[in-house]
């Protein structure tokens, strides 16, 4: 188990951000072990197809047998949403001695994969070169598996985003981390990460916390080593939304007999806080579409809408939840 200790400056100071980069390196997991998700395994097909002439044995080597990522190619973005570019030339600039210590680290108490036999070398010269080489790779992995597809995972990391503040702002951080993932438990004043192959406890210290959420994290991962800040990968909401072309059915029949067909589907999704071009993704439409059917359903009161950022959020009144509910049955919550 591996433990946070937060104060109460430290909850104060949590923060959300994204980070392509560590996405791309989460990726590389479900490449490596396609039983690690099943959502993913029509996207792991598509993106192994696509690979071509990249040095795949590299690559692979990046993640350990028990599927820890060395952490100097995970740094904690500084802002909310970095550039992959930016966050790549942060590890471009990571020390010989900080690759050396990180890739065996990860890889422990297993030996260094052939791929990175150069990181135990004592001179610097081949390390160097090394990191070097996994930047250039991770580059060109980032173009053709990540990149494509980004805008529309950073909707979903969003709208996560905005679950998970809702939360926060309702309960505190007992109801934030309540349904983040069963392995985390909140009390006393520390975050438990259970079934860690790690033990250690971590006092933030004035550090605060960095929450990530992520497409590919298939449960909560921390730093590999006790001495970086806090901070925690976790599976992001919504992830069945993003590589499936069909939406989850139910019986909305009456639903649109009353509203319309596109106007029921619209309002099932909105359980949630979403923006108009997440709910447009998700439909298969064009935001202008979406908004017509939302000035409908906001004029009637079935929606409500507040302003976040750059984003205008709608989500199910209370009108609206008891229609849905009355037309559709009960329904349960996934997360």
């Amino acid at each position: 188990m591996i433990s946070f200790v937060l104060g109460v400056e430290d909850l104060a100071d949590t923060r959300f951000a994204l980070s392509p980069l560590n996405e791309t390196l989460f990726s590389l997991r479900v490449l490596q072990d396609p039983g690690l998700s099943a959502l993913h395994l029509p996207r792991r097909r598509s993106v192994l197809g696509r690979l071509g002439t990249l040095d795949t044995g590299l690559l692979m080597s990046l993640v350990a047998q028990r599927r820890t990522l060395p952490d100097f190619l995970t740094p904690n973005p500084t802002g909310f949403a970095p550039a992959f570019e930016e966050e790549l030339s942060v590890v471009r600039q990571a020390s010989c001695a900080r690759v050396r210590h990180d890739l065996l680290l990860a890889h422990a108490p297993a030996p260094l994969p052939e791929a990175l036999r150069d990181a135990a070398a004592t001179e610097d010269a081949p390390v160097a070169r090394l990191r070097d080489a996994i930047c250039d790779l991770l580059r060109q992995y980032w173009e053709v598996a990540i990149e494509p597809m980004w805008p529309q995972m950073r909707l979903v990391l969003e709208a996560d985003m905005t679950y998970r503040a809702r939360q926060l702002a309702l309960g505190g951080a007992r109801l934030l981390f309540a349904d983040m993932h069963p392995n985390l438990r909140w009390q006393g004043g520390e975050l438990h990460i259970h079934k860690m192959i790690s033990r250690h406890r971590v006092a933030a210290a004035g550090r605060g916390l960095l929450l990530l959420p992520s497409v590919f994290a298939h449960k909560p991962a921390p730093p590999v080593s006790p001495d970086e800040p806090p901070s925690l990968v976790y599976p992001s909401r919504g992830i069945a939304t993003l590589w499936g072309s069909e939406m989850p059915t139910a019986d909305t029949t009456a639903l649109a007999s009353l509203l319309g067909a596109a106007r029921a589907r619209l309002l099932s999704l909105l359980e949630e806080p979403l923006p108009t071009v997440e709910l447009a993704r998700r439909l298969g439409v064009t935001p202008s579409a979406v908004s017509q059917h939302l000035r409908v359903l906001h004029s009637t009161g079935l929606v409500t809408r507040t302003r976040d950022g750059r984003h205008v959020l709608y989500r199910r009144s209370t009108l609206g939840d008891r229609l849905t509910t009355a037309a559709t049955g009960p329904r349960t919550h996934d997360s």
